[in-house]
């Protein structure tokens, strides 16, 4: 350790540490602007000059590494004369915008101008004026206020993977702009809004709507994808204007994904399901809470009475609060059925019985840059996990590989050292061919069960997957085989998450199987038809989503569930609906209503309800509402809460939401993630289809489920500025 001295006080630092760092550390506010600690150093704003001992001139702290012994003054007369100067120079160009601008009351330039600038300018030359670039729905740009420094630019060079910002020109023309003039379309642009020190960059749907002082800000979870990223949500008047990323290292870091970042414009819309409806022959009509409730239970214990219990069933998106998961499957249990599932695009339901407690990955992910390398299965990771993507794109840079196994080629934000791009139908056997070669590299060939090395064999004329199976063998930091969504979701998903599980216990390969937002809350929860809470058996499991759908059951619920977007086969859930007596919709949103529910409920939005979400490593985390329900809208767990009294159930007298995670404590630890291996007994081996030159026509057409970043849940599809994206626009998903 090295000894250094800052304004008199010592401090012991790392060797490569810079003066900034140190002092950063200690405690010791030092000035800046283009110093960012996510970001390379670039010491052109020289904001953070400060005086060092025997050195000639002030240096900048964010570039000078400690030396032993060294003798720092950032408050001497030199460091205070420089940073005046410098901030003097940063003020020339730079208009009075304060009264107007959005930055104004958190701008570090307004902070530091006042902290360390002068009282008064020796300039008196006319100030340029800067062109504003079209960065798209999502920034808005005032050009003129940029100091340079270049932040923005290297956001997106080092850590988004797309370099759509750049400088041009030198000196006083030096400009911040897009390549040929477009538009930024990084699903993470929007972080350059909090890393713009000036307000040359800001939210453009947040635009004039509000001060900064007067905003409240209050905790929230994104229940957009399985990260659970850590939001600030600021609201004024009852109203939320924004959403920020607030700093968790554990699992967003400092950044937020567009997705999250912008998906509250739905929250305000017009389209707000506020009232409940009950449909009155064609039509439907706006009825008190009281009224819709009763007609829900009496429909509800009719179907049971006339029929039973398990003529009614329940699908929920995968985006509901773990108390929301949790009071569904308690109500239809207590209603004698187990059909309830939140597994809205899951096709294959074979290995159910060989699940973990809920799916994720059984490595931090604050860890997953530290790997050697990853196997990616079934997943278009950039859009699916935005924040996911970066951490893997930090583990290239820091010389990790990364190998792919498609079905399409996707543009990753990362260099990949294999992709192989192969049929839907033949991911399986590619995949099993890889687990043979690395068993046969760690010496557990012998262990290899017959349908795997069988199915192995069937695919071993299509292509060499030696490279990509190098990619697992002998890495040092270790090796992550991740199972995305389009993987998750897979005819043959079975046999993927078996064979990856399988690798797993015998090779000491890390799994992540990436579950569908908030999915694992609703295995958690017990919302799943063959597990009850705290994934404890059940002596008889009920229908899973897509049995539910087939065998056309008498009375549904839809919790969450807009049915043309979120089920995977939307023609086949509308013709069950159709058919059915008695259908009920929980919803947010009256776009959202399908035309055959006879009751609609008004959910409250993710911002006004205190909700429980577990991400993908397992950890709780727990949300607090930002602004109260819109009109007669209200939180789920209460609904049902009610509901269940309505019904005469016995167990449904919560007065908070905390005394429904109480409950489930009582057989589950929240505060312990566990294993996420399924059972390897490759049973679903022995079902997975075969190659298409083995059908009579020689050709084969596949679908591929992978849902488009902008349109996976209702409240995203409802965000104007979002659905304005290139990234909003459809994709036709299928391969020949």
């Amino acid at each position: 350790m090295l000894k250094v001295e800052i304004n008199g006080q010592q401090f012991e630092a790392e060797q490569g540490s810079t003066i900034i760092e140190v002092a950063d550390n200690a405690g010791i506010y030092i000035p800046r602007f283009c110093y960012h600690e996510k970001l390379s150093v670039a010491a052109n704003c020289r904001m953070c000059l400060v005086e060092v001992e025997k050195a000639p001139k002030p240096l900048p702290a964010c570039a000078t590494p400690v030396t032993d012994g060294m003798v720092v003054q950032t408050t001497s007369e030199i460091a205070k004369q420089a940073q005046k100067d410098t901030m003097e120079f940063l003020l020339i160009n730079h208009p009075l915008d304060c009264p107007i601008c959005d930055q104004g009351g958190e701008c570090p330039l307004q902070d530091q101008a006042i902290g360390f600038g002068r009282s008064s300018s020796v300039f008196d030359e006319v100030k340029r004026s800067v062109d504003n670039v079209d960065l798209g729905p999502l920034i808005a740009t005032e050009m003129t206020r940029c100091i340079h420094c270049t932040r923005c630019v290297r956001f997106g060079q080092e850590v988004a993977g797309v370099m759509e910002l750049g400088a041009i020109g030198r000196g006083e023309d030096m400009k911040i702009t897009t390549f040929l003039g477009t538009s930024m379309d990084s699903e993470v642009s929007g972080n350059v809004i909090d890393l713009c020190p000036v307000g040359a960059l800001t939210s453009k749907p947040y635009r004039f709507t509000a001060r900064t002082w007067e905003l409240n800000g209050h905790k929230g979870i994104s229940p957009h994808d399985c990260l659970g990223s850590n939001l600030e949500i600021q609201e004024i008047g009852g109203v939320v204007k924004r959403v920020l990323p607030r700093d968790n290292e554990a699992v967003n870091e400092c950044w937020l994904s567009d997705r999250d970042r912008y998906s509250y414009e739905s929250v305000n819309s017009n389209d707000r399901l506020t009232m409940p409806l009950v449909r009155r022959g064609d039509s439907y009509q706006e009825v008190e809470w009281t009224e819709a409730l009763e007609l829900v239970s009496s429909s509800l214990l009719r179907i049971k009475q006339t029929w039973s219990g398990e003529q009614i069933g329940a699908i929920a998106s995968p985006t509901a609060s773990l108390e929301e998961f949790f009071l569904l499957q308690k109500l239809l249990r207590a209603l004698g059925s187990s059909n309830v599932d939140h597994r809205l695009r899951q096709q294959d339901f074979r290995d159910d019985l060989a699940a973990p407690i809920y799916p994720g990955t059984d490595t931090s992910i604050s860890k997953l840059q530290k790997l050697g390398s990853v196997l990616i299965v079934g997943s278009n990771i950039r859009k699916e996990l935005p924040l996911i993507s970066l951490r893997l794109r930090r583990l290239v840079q820091e010389g990790g590989e990364i190998a792919v196994l498609n079905p399409m080629s996707f543009n990753h934000n990362f260099v990949t050292t294999q992709e192989v791009i192969v049929k839907p139908s033949m991911m399986a056997g590619i995949f099993a061919r890889i687990a043979q070669n690395v068993a046969l590299a760690a010496g557990k060939a012998d262990l290899l069960p017959v349908n795997l090395v069988e199915l192995a064999r069937r695919h071993e004329s299509v292509i060499d997957v030696r490279a990509i199976a190098n990619v697992l063998i002998a890495v040092d930091a270790g090796a992550l085989i991740l199972l995305g969504q389009i993987g998750m979701n897979h005819p043959d998903a079975s046999a993927l998450r078996q064979i990856a599980s399988w690798l797993g216990e015998n090779c000491g390969i890390r799994i992540a199987l990436l579950p569908d937002a908030n999915g694992a809350a609703g295995w958690v929860a017990g919302c799943v038809p063959h597990r009850l809470p705290g994934g404890r058996s059940i002596d008889s499991g009920g229908l899973n989503s897509k049995t539910m759908i087939d065998k056309r059951l008498k009375a549904y619920v839809l919790y969450g569930v807009e049915v043309r977007n979120d089920y995977a086969d939307p023609v086949a859930l509308e013709t069950a609906l159709c058919e059915a007596e008695f259908v009920v919709s929980f919803s947010t949103f009256r776009s959202a209503v399908p035309m055959q529910a006879d009751v609609v409920l008004p959910l409250a939005a993710f911002t006004e309800i205190d909700g429980g979400y577990i991400n993908c490593e397992g950890v709780a985390q727990f949300a607090s509402a930002a602004v109260k329900p819109m009109g007669q809208s209200r939180p789920g767990w209460k609904i049902l809460r009610v509901l269940g009294n309505f019904l005469k159930l016995d167990g449904f007298d919560y007065v908070s939401s905390d005394d429904v995670i109480a409950e489930l404590e009582e057989v589950y630890d929240l505060s312990e993630p566990i294993s996420v291996r399924y059972k390897s007994d490759l049973q679903a081996i022995n079902h997975v289809s075969t190659q298409s030159a083995e059908l009579k026509n020689g050709k084969q057409l596949d679908r591929i489920v992978d849902v488009p970043v902008y349109s996976v849940d209702p409240t995203v599809r409802r965000a104007t500025a979002l659905q304005s994206t290139k990234d909003a626009e459809p994709v036709a998903l299928l391969a020949c």
